[in-house]
């Protein structure tokens, strides 16, 4: 099913490292330390896998903050965000017009700030490389100090007194069979953002190259 919660967060961020490439676990990461009033936040941005041959594929660009939508606006802090285009909430894939796509049927045409996101999202072409590659993209964003907005799916480490964000990444379009089909779903996408000093958006999307391009209302891959 799709995940029980999934929001922005919003902050200042502190530092960014990479993950040890010696202890680094199945996934690699660039991690964010960001502040917000219930803490320091720990972001975990997947950017390859060392143990399969699942690559990572990525897209840079920057945005005036007016097409970010209503996250830009909210104040430090994590807010839920239902899987909805109106809620501000990332999908990668959705167009939505009068009927996009996937046959889903809209009675009503996006908001403006929505339309112009989805439109740069479409027409920027997906990166590939190495896990070194995906995080050289990264990096030149990840300013100390910076505005961030971190998409994705909260968590909490009670063991080690952890809080933080995961699956900052595309959500949705994992193949059957897959131990990821279970969490796919719309409006659920992961995507770090970090304002500049002009106000515009630096943002970074993710994706595994095993992830579909087109998906049904379920999430689930298409075609």
């Amino acid at each position: 099913m799709p995940f029980q919660s999934y929001g922005v967060l919003a902050g200042t961020l502190d530092r960014a490292y990479r993950d040890d490439p010696d202890d680094q676990g199945r996934w690699f990461h660039v991690n964010l330390k960001v502040d917000a009033p219930a803490g320091q936040y720990h972001c975990a941005v997947d950017v390859d896998s060392h143990k399969s041959n699942v690559g990572v594929q990525w897209k840079t660009f920057t945005l005036k903050a007016s097409v970010v939508g209503p996250a830009a606006a909210l104040y430090p802090g994590f807010h839920d965000l239902a899987p909805s285009p109106d809620s501000g909430a990332m999908d990668y894939l959705r167009h939505p017009e009068l009927v996009d796509r996937t046959g889903v049927l809209f009675e009503r045409r996006p908001p403006s700030w929505l339309q112009e996101l989805l439109d740069l999202l479409g027409s920027r072409p997906w990166q590939a490389g190495t896990n070194v590659d995906a995080a050289d993209a990264l990096e030149p964003m990840l300013v100390p100090g910076r505005r961030t907005l971190v998409f994705g799916e909260p968590f909490v480490n009670d063991a080690e007194g952890d809080i933080g964000m995961h699956n900052i990444h595309q959500n949705q379009g994992d193949p059957f069979g897959s131990q990821w089909w279970p969490e796919n779903g719309i409006w659920q996408d992961g995507a770090t953002l970090t304002q500049r000093p002009d106000g515009r958006y630096d943002v970074f999307l993710n994706k595994f190259s095993s992830q579909a391009a087109r998906t049904d209302i379920a999430g689930h891959p298409v075609g």
